[in-house]
């Protein structure tokens, strides 16, 4: 059973049609052990009698030691499992680490015979391989939790192409299992936070005061269930002054979102519904900021605008009411942002809901929101520097960050006790509340805040640093609010977008228009080229606007100016020539480089954003910008490395997706041992959430590549494998076994247009477009 906790049921893909008894081998979970699973039918269900077409008696056969999945009689095999007794048999046999997972790790006989459904379990028929052994696992650990005793199991799920059902778990598992909801159903427990360090946690709610209507609900909801022992507080107005977000940490809760309004109760009294979101993990229920973006991307792909839509909606009602993206919908998160990528987001939302008769509404909104979060987040002090005109990560807060223990910065605290002659816990308190005075103490707290607050935590770029630098990857994003903000004015409200009360910004305009934000846009860019641009080495470098001097720290950041328009096609093709090659190794990018992280030891312990590690939104948003500007190749190449990376893991190691990789090692690169561990690496049978961004990264980057890499990477080939064998030309490229890989359909419609993919953003799509289609574009040679 999984430990990847979450606060709802699992859910899976609802089908399309009622169950059959020719069910889809590749059906959801509750599909597949469903109803076609009933007691008194499950001998007789799985009669998937007719070969389905789309799918090639070779497929199986793609990896070393897989047999086809076709008995005698041509009819696709199945088997018939007693579920408890044959996990039993499996785990005893293959899984000699006992961590309840069948890896390269285990040494066990990597075979297990099953008893094929045809003959009612009397002939047999071995399973092989640690792939299709592990696959087993999974789905038993799947049946189990339906509540089956016996299955019939189609083979076509167990030596399944891996690409493909990496692919099919995030679009119809790891997603569902990743979406949450805040309201009276589950408050009890999404409220509850295994961060409240304070002697009587308990649920609690914080209501902005602009939001009434969810004070009623959630007090109505505290009444009639009082077994919940919620708390429903009324929130600051302003939220966000330092002490005030201090002092709620002797009472931290969740911080209230958007919600929908539904039928009204049986007693006539309104009632709400929140609306949905993704979390970056299983063992989350807030909605995160930069992680939402990322997610976004690959429910795009995977026709989930639902979703993206409600996460946009969240956002500007975060805006709105906090005045800011926050970190995470907690009180402890009231001072602090992350990289803004709401207009992005929203554009690339609207252009998939477009038809729908809100949609330009929706639109307004979105930009309404984006304008007051430039205005009030990263054009104010002290986030913003008026000597250099860039932005940097300031938020506000006082004291040791909260939502970690006291006991995380033992090290830096403990001298200073010493020096006061109290305890450890005497000190934070009396530091947190201004009784002691300990300027070297203020500065490395508020360089620690900035960190986080970059989503980077942590790096040897920004310790210690951070909040003294406007960074690459800050001012790439606001650029791009800049545009984007532009570009939406002058093409859908008429150059003149008027700004409401609930949204103006004190000292600010009522009216908005395009010709502001192309002056915006072009200074911002100008600044960045002659601030940050460093010409010999071809790359973008963090400015110190205290040294005022570039840090010269080598980060895979460069690339968000790319992803943004933010440089020349000049500066693009530099990058791509001097710095790309710095960055790029087996697993596609590695966030720093080794040069510019220095040594690491006991004494300097590595960071989980330096090298040697890959993260997938530095992946995302480089293959974006190569797109972006004609290095299609090159965004091929790595995201196929990445997705390689990210394949040979799944297949090695039991199904596993998780937050970040060691993009240098090729045998098991999720084995990440710096500062917090690695996300999703921790469960038993079977991974039932994946991580949100990767998840996104794996969907996203198969847009990108082609239809030959899609069958070499279903191969599990490495990209220097895959290079020899396309040496010879195209009509060499791929082995003729590999042209009979199976491409599931959603897949398929991608690769042949009928998604929206990266490539599509160049132009005529808001998501993400052409240079050249920007205010004050570098596209433009007068520029």
């Amino acid at each position: 059973m999984s430990s990847q906790h979450s606060a709802l049921p699992i859910h899976t893909a609802k089908p399309d049609r009622k169950a059959t008894l020719n069910l889809d081998p590749y059906a959801a979970p509750d599909v597949y052990y469903g109803a076609s699973h009933s007691p008194r039918q499950v001998a007789k269900s799985r009669t998937y009698s007719a070969i389905d077409q789309r799918h090639s008696p070779l497929e199986s056969s793609i990896r070393k030691g897989r047999r086809t999945s076709h008995d005698e009689h041509g009819k696709p095999r199945r088997f018939l499992c007693n579920v408890r007794e044959t996990l039993k048999t499996l785990l005893a046999s293959e899984d000699t680490d006992h961590n309840i997972q069948i890896t390269i790790d285990d040494s066990g006989p990597k075979t297990i015979p099953l008893g094929t459904a045809a003959s009612g379990g009397y002939r047999s028929f071995d399973v092989r391989g640690t792939y299709m052994l592990s696959n087993l696992l999974q789905e038993l650990t799947l049946a189990e939790k339906y509540g089956r005793k016996q299955i019939v199991l189609d083979e076509s799920r167990l030596n399944e192409n891996p690409v493909n059902r990496m692919a099919r778990l995030i679009k119809d598992q790891f997603w569902p299992n990743l979406t949450r909801r805040i309201d009276g159903s589950n408050i009890a427990s999404v409220a509850r936070d295994p961060k409240d360090w304070t002697a009587h946690p308990r649920p609690r709610i914080y209501i902005p005061r602009g939001a009434p209507e969810q004070h009623e609900y959630y007090t109505r909801i505290a009444l009639e269930h009082p077994d919940m022992n919620l708390d429903v507080i009324w929130l600051n107005d302003p939220p966000d002054h330092d002490e005030y977000v201090r002092d709620l940490n002797s009472a931290p809760g969740l911080l209230a979102i958007e919600m929908e309004r539904i039928e009204d109760t049986k007693d006539g009294k309104p009632d709400y519904r929140g609306l949905p979101f993704v979390v970056p993990g299983g063992r989350f229920n807030e909605l995160y900021g930069w992680d939402s973006y990322m997610e976004t991307l690959g429910l795009l792909v995977n026709d989930r605008e639902d979703l993206a839509e409600a996460m946009v909606k969240h956002f500007c009602f975060s805006i709105r009411h906090y005045g800011k993206i926050l970190n995470a919908n907690r009180t402890y998160y009231l001072c602090r942002s992350q990289p803004p990528f709401l207009t992005d987001m929203a554009l690339r939302v609207y252009d998939r809901i477009k038809h729908k008769p809100d949609s330009l509404e929706f639109l307004r909104k979105a930009i309404l929101a984006a304008i007051k979060d430039y205005y009030c987040t990263w054009m104010s002090p002290p986030r913003y520097d008026p000597t250099s005109g860039l932005s940097r990560y300031v938020p506000g807060g006082l004291g040791v960050p909260p939502e970690t223990e006291a006991t995380h910065f033992v090290h830096i605290l403990t001298p200073y006790a010493k020096k006061h002659d109290m305890t450890f816990d005497e000190f934070v308190k009396a530091y947190n509340y201004g009784h002691v005075f300990e300027p070297e103490l203020d500065e490395y707290f508020l360089h620690d805040r900035a960190v986080r607050e970059s989503g980077h935590d942590t790096s040897y770029r920004l310790e210690r640093v951070a909040a003294h630098l406007a960074t690459v990857d800050l001012n790439s994003c606001i650029y791009k609010y800049e545009v984007d903000i532009a570009r939406t004015i002058r093409a859908f409200f008429g150059d003149r977008l008027h700004i409401p009360k609930e949204w103006h910004v004190p000292g600010k305009d009522e009216w908005e228009t395009s010709s502001t934000w192309d002056r915006r846009a072009k200074k911002r860019r100008q600044t960045m080229d002659k601030l940050m641009w460093d010409e010999n080495k071809g790359m973008f470098f963090d400015y110190n606007t205290v040294k005022k001097q570039t840090t010269g720290y080598e980060s895979a950041t460069t690339f968000w100016a790319m992803w943004a328009g933010a440089c020349t096609p000049r500066q693009a093709n530099m990058m791509v020539a001097k710095a790309l090659p710095r960055f790029e190794v087996h697993g596609g990018l590695v966030s720093g480089t080794e040069e510019s992280r220095g040594p690491v030891g006991i004494q300097r312990p590595n960071r989980q954003w330096d090298y040697p590690f890959g993260w997938a939104p530095q992946q995302i948003l480089a293959w974006t910008g190569l797109l972006r500007y004609g290095f299609e190749e090159e965004a091929q190449r790595l995201a196929y490395r990445w997705i390689y990376m990210c394949t040979k893991a799944f297949v090695d190691f039991n199904g596993v997706v998780v937050e970040k990789y060691d993009v240098t090692q090729q045998i098991s690169p999720h084995k990440v041992e710096a500062e917090y561990g690695n996300q999703g690496s921790d469960f038993k049978g079977v991974a039932t959430e994946g991580f949100g961004w990767v998840n996104a990264s794996y969907v996203y980057g198969l847009q990108i590549v082609n239809s030959h890499m899609k069958r070499a990477l279903g191969a599990v080939t490495s990209w220097d494998t895959f290079k020899k064998m396309t040496e010879g030309g195209e009509e060499h490229a791929i082995p003729e076994p590999l042209l009979f890989v199976h491409v599931a359909p959603h897949v398929h419609a991608a690769a042949n247009g009928h998604v929206d993919s990266p490539q599509s953003y160049h132009g005529d799509h808001l998501g993400g477009s052409d240079p050249s289609m920007h205010a004050g574009s570098q596209a433009d040679p007068s520029h």
